[in-house]
């Protein structure tokens, strides 16, 4: 199970914000699409037809337009019972995340080396909570974050709205405000970078998705990395923001 990496009586000054699938993980063999298809079949009693597009964009988001897509008029309706099918649909796929999945390039050495100086570290992520963990611990990733301040896509479908849930988070755990040049998103997308800017944290775009440096830095992102194996830039982030 994750730890909470760091001490709370001993309060970071830094808090570093994590996007998960293209930016730690990718996981393929159809994973994504068998968790909503078995939670839409659970929740519904139909076979799933049509799933919205995912990239970058929160569960919240991608469960109302793949109601839709499938005639469900009211799909708000099913809000808890579909975000509790998708995270036992992810546990019972953990195994098979373990088979297909891989750790992405510098994201181990990274989480480690954030860890080691203290650093604060959760998910902003576009999963809800559950199917984060479970990717994230599938991949032994989960030991130096802490998930229950972190920003989850049941917390709305705006990607600022997640960065200030867990800003909010952090603060009421380690009693720390977290100033704006000690928060530090770092995402593959553009939605990332906005999402960073929006709620006034820190963007680093890392081009191991679809997007790429070109296209991140477009975005506004304040750093661009090739991979995370070039984490030692967000290190001298963190060393000019003093922390």
């Amino acid at each position: 199970m994750p730890l909470d990496a760091v001490d709370a009586s001993q309060p970071s000054t830094a808090l570093l914000l994590w996007d998960v699938d293209h930016t730690l993980v990718s996981i393929g063999g159809g994973v994504s699409r068998t968790i909503y298809a078995k939670a839409f079949e659970h929740v519904t009693g139909q076979p799933l037809a049509s799933l919205a597009d995912m990239n970058g964009r929160t569960e919240q988001a991608i469960m109302v337009e793949t109601l839709r897509l499938n005639g469900v008029e009211q799909p708000e309706a099913l809000y808890d019972d579909f975000y509790a099918a998708l995270a036992e649909a992810a546990h019972q796929l953990a195994r098979r995340m373990r088979e297909v999945g891989e750790d992405l390039p510098g994201a181990r050495e990274a989480i480690s080396a954030f860890a080691q100086r203290g650093v604060v570290q959760s998910a902003v992520t576009g999963n809800i909570r559950p199917i984060a963990e479970t990717k994230l611990a599938a991949l032994d990733l989960a030991e130096h974050l802490d998930f229950a301040v972190g920003g989850y896509g049941n917390d709305g479908s705006d990607r600022a709205d997640l960065v200030r849930e867990a800003r909010a988070r952090a603060t009421a755990k380690y009693g720390n405000t977290f100033p704006n040049g000690h928060v530090i998103v770092i995402g593959d997308t553009p939605h990332d970078i906005r999402g960073a800017h929006d709620a006034d944290a820190v963007a680093v775009g890392v081009a191991t998705g679809r997007s790429s440096v070109e296209e991140l830095a477009n975005a506004g992102a304040d750093v661009v990395l090739r991979s995370l194996t070039e984490y030692s830039t967000i290190e001298r982030l963190l060393v000019h923001a003093g922390a």
